[in-house]
């Protein structure tokens, strides 16, 4: 069944490589992902390191920097990186130089991408809320549900229907508005108890993924990915290609 799986990954990455031009020399793009947890921290983390090579191993479109580290995240070092990608918690350990440069490094024309609790992080610092377009606001629901794709044109969600199911950690959230971002997949309510103490939002309206411009800079959000199912899942790993391979304005993923 796993080998099965893998090759189910690869053949979809491999079509996705062909769809959108892929197939670079090794390195032609360079991602920083950082996965430093000052709060709560997934048990996912190294899985979702290792897949997060594959993924751009397999395309051929980038090079992962895997790291802990948030020293990485100044002004010189980001200058090799076409992409940042966050899976973290937390008040991150950096300065407000770094967050400015971090910030410029976006706006200058480079790509930002959060995954899963991307959201549940830096609560204190407002331009990144801004950034992100929302905070983390509990999660109501773990459980298969079923997620609509409300625009099936962009690259992270071409490949995907009009909706599917999946199992995993669901997020609401609050300082969070349509008229700031483009939402690309949202939750099905139908396929869930809105009646749970935990579910705040009155407007029914759980946004899982987005994207949105930010000064030069393309920035985008998936609240998915709590799982190590979710990250072995092909529907995923399609995601964060595509998703990464538009924020760092590959003409090919257009």
């Amino acid at each position: 069944m796993i080998k099965k799986l893998f090759a189910i990954v690869g053949l979809t990455l491999a079509i996705f490589a062909a769809q959108t031009g892929a197939g670079h020399p090794r390195g032609k793009h360079k991602v920083l992902y950082v996965t430093h947890s000052a709060g709560f921290k997934h048990e996912v983390l190294p899985v979702s390191e290792e897949v997060m090579k594959e993924i751009g191993a397999r395309s051929g479109l980038f090079e992962v920097t895997a790291t802990k580290d948030c020293s990485l995240l100044n002004r010189e070092s980001l200058k090799q990186y076409d992409a940042v990608v966050f899976y973290t918690t937390g008040e991150l350990p950096i300065s407000d130089e770094q967050k400015a440069a971090f910030l410029d490094f976006i706006k200058s024309g480079k790509g930002f991408v959060g995954i899963h609790s991307a959201t549940d992080t830096f609560y204190k610092w407002p331009e990144y809320g801004e950034l992100i377009g929302g905070y983390f606001d509990q999660h109501p629901w773990h459980k298969e549900v079923t997620v609509r794709v409300e625009d099936q044109r962009h690259p992270a969600t071409r490949h995907l229907p009009k909706s599917f199911q999946i199992k995993d950690e669901i997020y609401q959230f609050k300082d969070f508005s349509r008229q700031r971002v483009h939402v690309l997949l949202s939750l099905d309510t139908d396929s869930v108890d809105l009646t749970l103490p935990a579910v705040h939002r009155k407007d029914k309206d759980f946004a899982l993924a987005w994207w949105r411009n930010y000064g030069k800079g393309r920035v985008f959000y998936s609240a998915l990915g709590h799982r190590e199912e979710v990250w072995r899942d092909a529907r995923f790993q399609q995601l964060i290609l595509g998703a990464l391979a538009w924020a760092m304005n590959e003409k090919s993923a257009r």
